[in-house]
């Protein structure tokens, strides 16, 4: 009888369970089962034909500048290098081995063409796009036979600022040559890739890597993020009354929205409202090295009666790991039927920024899906959330003048709620009543389009001035060393919002 692991592929590979897949990493397997799912074909591929790309990104740019670099060094090499975006279009590729393109012609490997997983099975580049991490696949571990005279090593690269995946450097060469420096070499492009977006965003911070987590949050008390803080606008209350409803029957929720909106917030006070007495476990979706140990860590607890669970982020999980967490939450209902012999339900619930982006086993879990509006749509909770904030700081109320307030609610927040914490409890760290003064900059000085460093610093200058209790324009002007006019005229420039 062929084993479980041997099930998953297709019929004629189970004749090599002895060679090297019967030893695959659960990845590869992982990936050949869904590639079985997906429809591909073991024999050909036949990747959808998408037309023209998109070259106007800053991903695109620099990626291309780099892989360009990269080639001139390498032209002589029998080595293709591509960029793709994040569904697998390839977009570009260079190579000097006439002989290998036209190859690459042949299956489909060309700028135009969708080279994902569901289009064409198990490969580097598929591989790498859904399970999050590099890969690297070699001959016989293609799913498709008219892949196997290849192997590929592709890396994701990451938007630096918002953490989401912009596509893959991607190489490929024949099976027959040497892959142990394959791998290092997309890692090496990816990074540049990264680093190079980073260098032309002109002083904007990068996201910070994700570290995961665990933590519980007991009966009674806080929840996570913004903590109890009720009074709020009619969003948030009509996005948690729905949440809880639908908790309270025992249905899956996804809390989708901008990150920092509140999500995890939104739906740990549903749960409070619709079981009161269970303690709640919140897990973060760690970076993909670390997902294997999360996930041993906190999953038994699934099991465990009067335990609520969310999980945060669950867009950014690799495929493998959302299809065992599949597994692991079916085991739980096992053990729970088991335990109390009822039919049983768990009681958890995800976040992700859109249902779309959620890995299928998954997908199909959630039952009720829970939209959470960005502050920017919320105006009225900014003011509440940032006195709520304050006091958090001091542990008692803190005063804010009005120019500050509404520098407060004229912002945008990019960064949501965790944006306007971290501003205000700065703030409050410095003041005993927050004032613009006490704000960032930015705050109060918005451009339609990126500054330069000295624009920056004019800015800031000009923000300071202004900022101060009872300064009038002129006064400003003159200790600026200019005129009326001119500060007028930059004020407009730089997109400063005078304070009222």
């Amino acid at each position: 009888m062929a084993s479980e692991h041997e099930a998953a592929l297709p019929g004629r590979a189970q004749g090599k369970a002895s060679g090297t897949l019967a030893t695959a990493p659960k990845r590869l397997l992982a990936s050949w089962q869904r590639s079985k799912e997906y429809g591909v074909s073991i024999e050909s591929v036949d990747p959808a034909w998408a037309g023209s790309v998109t070259t106007d990104s800053l991903f695109f740019r620099c990626g291309q500048e780099v892989l360009g670099g990269l080639y001139r060094t390498l032209a002589n090499e029998p080595l293709s290098l591509m960029l793709t975006d994040a569904d697998g279009l390839v977009l570009n590729r260079f190579s000097g081995d006439r002989s290998l393109l036209r190859t690459l012609d042949d299956v489909h490997l060309a700028p135009g063409f969708a080279f994902s997983e569901r289009e064409a099975g198990t490969t580097g580049l598929g591989l790498a796009l859904a399970d999050r991490t590099p890969s690297l696949v070699r001959a016989e571990e293609h799913y498709s036979a008219c892949l196997r005279t290849y192997t590929c090593a592709a890396v994701p690269v990451l938007d630096p600022f918002s953490g989401r995946i912009e596509g893959s450097i991607n190489i490929t060469t024949w099976s027959r040559s040497s892959s142990g420096l394959l791998l290092a070499l997309a890692q090496s492009a990816a990074a540049n890739t990264s680093a190079l977006m980073l260098a032309r965003s002109q002083g904007r911070r990068a996201k910070r890597t994700p570290k995961g987590g665990v933590f519980r949050v007991q009966s009674g008390g806080l929840e996570p993020g913004a903590g109890t803080l009720r009074d709020l606008s009619s969003g948030w209350t009509e996005a948690l009354e729905r949440a809880a409803q639908a908790l309270a029957t025992g249905r899956m929720v996804a809390a989708v929205g901008e990150d920092g909106a509140g999500r995890a917030t939104l739906l740990a006070q549903a749960l409070r409202r619709a079981h009161p007495r269970s303690r709640i476990l919140s897990a973060a979706v760690p970076a993909p090295d670390d997902v294997d140990d999360w996930l041993a860590l906190w999953t038994p607890e699934l099991a465990k009666p009067g335990t609520a669970v969310i999980v945060e982020n669950v867009d950014t999980l690799p495929a493998w790991a959302a299809e065992e967490l599949r597994a692991r939450a079916d085991h739980a209902l096992r053990a729970l039927l088991a335990s109390s012999g009822n039919p049983p339900a768990l009681v958890w619930a995800v976040t992700a920024e859109g249902f779309g982006g959620i890995p299928q086993p998954l997908a199909a879990m959630v039952e009720t899906v829970v939209p959470v509006p960005a502050l920017r749509e919320r105006v009225a909770d900014v003011l509440p959330l940032a006195r709520f904030a304050a006091r958090q700081t001091r542990l008692r109320e803190v005063d804010f003048t009005s120019a500050a307030e509404h520098a407060l609610t004229t912002y945008d927040w990019p960064g949501n709620v965790d944006e306007l914490f971290s501003m205000v409890q700065a703030a409050a760290l410095r003041s005993e009543t927050i004032d613009v003064r006490d704000l960032p900059s930015a705050l109060i000085g918005r451009s339609n389009r990126t500054l330069t460093r000295i624009e920056a610093v004019e800015r800031d200058e000009i923000v300071r001035c202004l900022s101060r209790p009872g300064v009038t324009m002129s006064a400003a002007a003159a200790e600026l060393g200019l005129s009326r006019a001119t500060i007028y005229r930059r004020v407009a420039r730089l997109g400063i919002v005078l304070p009222r």
